[in-house]
């Protein structure tokens, strides 16, 4: 039995890891650790170039678990089909909701009052007045509801929001009211003055933001991107800021990064940062934690958490 795990952190740097397994350390550096033949447990380097963490799987012919540091996994998808049948693919639930939630309301917060005006008055040394919209008594809608789009939900709390209006893949309820499927966004999209992009990027939400969605917003309305930037049209994106019926604030962008003279740097209306709803300093404990967790199950042939495919498995 291979007893190899690879860890994109240096393993004397993570307290509790299990005894048995051969710990190596790989975070994407041109060579590899050890044979990758010998690797059973493969954790995913973080915020690297998705060729460069599939690059190894190829030749991991006797891997057990590709663990990603990511709730999402659209860049490790390009090479599942390199690995035999029965690989368990695990992502990072528990990890990023803190301080993604963070973000969006801090870009929410931000775009709403005029931060970004604020600075570049400050810049000018102008006194830039005015009344700004608040997010108190604004209507929300959260369109991808797994434990992000929870963790934002629970930072919309204290601000007393008008209503919170949740979106997912299918219906569901939940303590704090109903998960509406995504065949309902036509009708709650130009209800909603702040909508939230929190959803996986697959093939069902890949363009979901495009021209019928974007155009189906109440005018004045602030859209929100923290999940990935193909979820939305760039163009119809484009489209929509230079008329300057909505506004965004993006985290996440189509391409990425942006090239400098990309027109959407330049849109009226939007806020870009840089991806960064993940790598803050809640990221390491965490990921830390479920690193300990997830290799002293594997260790102790325990159910693992997070378990979002299984290879070779049917998707009937």
């Amino acid at each position: 039995m291979t007893a190899d795990v690879w860890l994109p952190i240096p393993p004397d740097e993570i307290e509790g890891l299990p005894e048995g397994p051969d710990y190596r350390f790989w975070n994407g550096a041109e060579d590899f650790p050890a044979d990758p033949a010998d690797c059973a447990f493969y954790v995913v380097p973080y915020m690297k170039p998705s060729p460069l963490c599939v690059r190894p799987l190829g030749r991991m012919s006797n891997v057990r678990v590709v663990q990603t540091l990511s709730a999402g996994i659209d860049h490790v998808e390009p090479g599942l089909g390199h690995l035999p049948a029965g690989v368990r693919l695990c992502n990072a639930r528990g990890v990023h909701e803190a301080s993604t939630g963070e973000l969006t309301l801090a870009l929410i917060l931000a775009s709403l009052r005029g931060i970004p005006d604020f600075v570049r008055a400050q810049d000018r040394g102008e006194w830039l007045g005015g009344f700004r919209p608040a997010l108190a008594d604004k209507n929300v809608l959260i369109v991808g509801y797994g434990s992000i789009g929870e963790a934002i939900e629970d930072r919309l709390v204290p601000f007393e929001v008008a209503r919170v209006a949740r979106v997912a893949r299918s219906e569901r309820t939940t303590a704090r009211g109903p998960v509406h499927p995504l065949t309902e966004l036509p009708a709650l999209l130009p209800e909603a003055d702040v909508v939230i992009l929190s959803t996986p990027l697959t093939e069902t939400t890949r363009g979901l933001a495009g021209a019928d969605f974007l155009s189906r917003m109440k005018d004045g309305a602030l859209l929100v991107n923290v999940a990935r930037g193909p979820v939305v049209d760039t163009k119809a994106l484009l489209a929509e800021l230079e008329s300057g019926r909505i506004t965004a604030a993006l985290d996440v962008t189509d391409p990425e990064p942006l090239a400098r003279e990309h027109p959407l740097w330049r849109a009226p209306g939007v806020l870009i940062s840089p991806h960064v709803g993940g790598p803050t300093s809640a990221f390491l404990p965490r990921a830390k934690r479920l690193l300990v967790d997830q290799v002293r199950r594997y260790v102790n042939r325990e159910p693992l958490r997070n378990v979002i495919l299984t290879t070779g498995a049917s998707t009937d």
